[in-house]
């Protein structure tokens, strides 16, 4: 497997366990509906926040969160719709990013609540 991609999945294993610890359940992880992947979906009280995780090892070309593009925001969109239909359920969704600067295996986590609306 690619590095990138093993940075990738450490950084999703960081993600929830910060969220554990912060008291969010969590629901799925890298949930998939038609071309759409939610990283994480977790909820806590009445919120579902559907998490994109961001991981970088270097802050050269900006920061993680930046790299959540227009695109992915829409396939988030449509994928959640699917989650909640499907499972019925009654709640507020949130969309989170979770950036990961990861620094000589040092994980600097930033919890972006809200990170983006949808109308």
């Amino acid at each position: 497997m690619a590095e990138h991609n093993d940075l990738g999945r450490i950084g999703e294993e960081k993600a929830v366990e910060f969220l554990l610890e912060k008291g969010y359940d969590i629901l799925e992880t890298n949930w998939v509906f038609d071309k759409a992947e939610i990283d994480i979906i977790a909820q806590k009280d009445n919120f579902l926040a559907v998490v994109e995780v961001k991981t970088r090892s270097s802050l050269d070309f900006g920061l993680p969160q930046d790299f959540v593009k227009p695109k992915k925001i829409q396939l988030l969109l449509k994928a959640v719709n699917e989650y909640v239909i499907s499972n019925d359920l009654d709640v507020e969704v949130r969309f989170d990013i979770i950036a990961i600067h990861n620094k000589k295996n040092k994980f600097n986590i930033e919890h972006i609540e809200a990170a983006f609306y949808y109308f």
